[in-house]
């Protein structure tokens, strides 16, 4: 009898669970607590948390591919979406769909706010070289700087798909916590009379603007930086499909059903990949860190040209919405226009610091464009 019971637990995964299976389920379950109690990024954070931890319990299979008579998990099948970068473009469709580029038509020199912000991801990539990392290494980390997971996932299948999963929950934590981050930042490179500015109302955008904006934008990029066609070609189309007010069923179901259900694949099949071989190394510690500092630099990169601006300008620009310039969207702006009303409660900063914010998403996907080209 004990022998049966000794060969079916030998036999178990507890039999088979080694000291990383067992920490990895752990931080699963505490990336688990992040997204349900703390509710740090649910959507992204519960799927990430929980495809970690299907692919840590031992002998499971889900991430196994076909061997023989296998068929091979799950979670294998779906990581091809990942691996082959098409989940992250489909991502980018329905955000284009969930984008208001009005602001940025509206005053378009906050496009330079969005550009100043992606310095972030610069800085990290020479300081990630300067660690040992290979350019290709060091690309994929820089671009955590630009606050934007679908783009980081996106060059990291491309560059440095070994390092997919610290560089997915780095990127998505750091968006998680943007208003954490960013407010000490933004207080520390600003002065109180900066962080008073009122600015004026913008002008109405018309109709014909915006449908004209998402073709002049996918044309001109296409041919400027050829490789960042994927994504900004996605994100143009689903804003080109909201902006024509023609086909509102296909804009429903792409704002909610098909990005829910790619968020979900997109989440769990990069968790998959936090196995412990990888995920607890020095290297994972490297690339947290770096990613802070990519992410800190890019929001002094936007604020520091904000209060360029704020001086050109006569100190009609609040430099603060220089801090949207990352991709967060639309975290990253409620965060200006909260700082915005702590100085001043008339203050409605939310549709000024949208343009930066929306450049930002075009900034990264350009950046990782560059990116690309140079290592891809």
């Amino acid at each position: 009898m004990l022998e049966i019971i000794g060969e079916l637990i030998s036999s178990s995964g507890f039999g088979a669970m080694t000291v990383q299976n067992f920490i990895m389920i752990a931080l699963a379950c505490f990336f688990l607590y992040l997204g349900i109690k703390k509710q740090y990024e649910p959507y992204l954070m519960v799927p990430i948390a929980f495809g970690m931890l299907l692919a840590n319990l031992p002998i499971s299979g889900v991430m196994e591919a076909a061997n023989g008579t296998d068929p091979g998990g799950l979670l294998y099948y779906l990581y091809q979406g990942t691996k082959l970068g098409v989940y992250p473009p489909l991502i980018f469709l329905c955000l284009g769909i969930a984008t208001d580029f009005g602001p940025l038509i509206a005053n378009p020199v906050t496009l330079l706010l969005g550009g100043a912000a992606q310095a972030g991801i610069f800085a990290a990539f020479f300081l990630a070289i300067m660690f040992g990392m290979t350019p290709e290494e060091a690309a994929s980390i820089g671009i955590i700087g630009g606050a934007d997971g679908p783009t980081a996932i996106f060059t990291t299948t491309r560059l440095a798909p070994h390092l997919l999963s610290a560089i997915a929950v780095a990127a998505y934590s750091y968006m998680a916590l943007v208003p954490v981050i960013q407010p000490p930042i933004i207080r520390a490179l600003t002065t109180k009379a900066e962080r008073q500015v009122v600015m004026k109302e913008q002008r109405k955008v018309s109709q014909t603007e915006k449908i004209i904006f998402p073709i002049v934008v996918t044309i001109l990029v296409s041919l400027i930086v050829p490789s960042a066609t994927t994504l900004v070609g996605m994100l143009m189309l689903g804003n080109l499909l909201r902006e024509i007010k023609l086909v509102p069923l296909m804009t429903s179901a792409l704002s909610n059903t098909m990005m829910y259900m790619i968020t979900i694949l997109l989440g769990m099949t990069v968790g998959a990949t936090a196995n412990g071989d990888i995920f607890l190394s020095p290297s994972t510690l490297l690339i947290i860190a770096l990613g802070l500092v990519a992410f800190s630099i890019g929001t002094a990169g936007g604020v520091l040209l904000g209060k360029v601006m704020y001086h050109l300008s006569g100190g009609k620009i609040n430099p603060m919405i220089g801090a949207a310039g990352v991709s967060a969207v639309p975290m990253a702006a409620r965060v200006v226009h909260k700082e915005g009303q702590l100085e001043n409660p008339a203050n409605f900063l939310l549709m000024h610091a949208m343009g930066p914010n929306v450049a930002g998403v075009i900034g990264s996907a350009v950046a990782a464009g560059v990116l690309l080209a140079m290592f891809g």
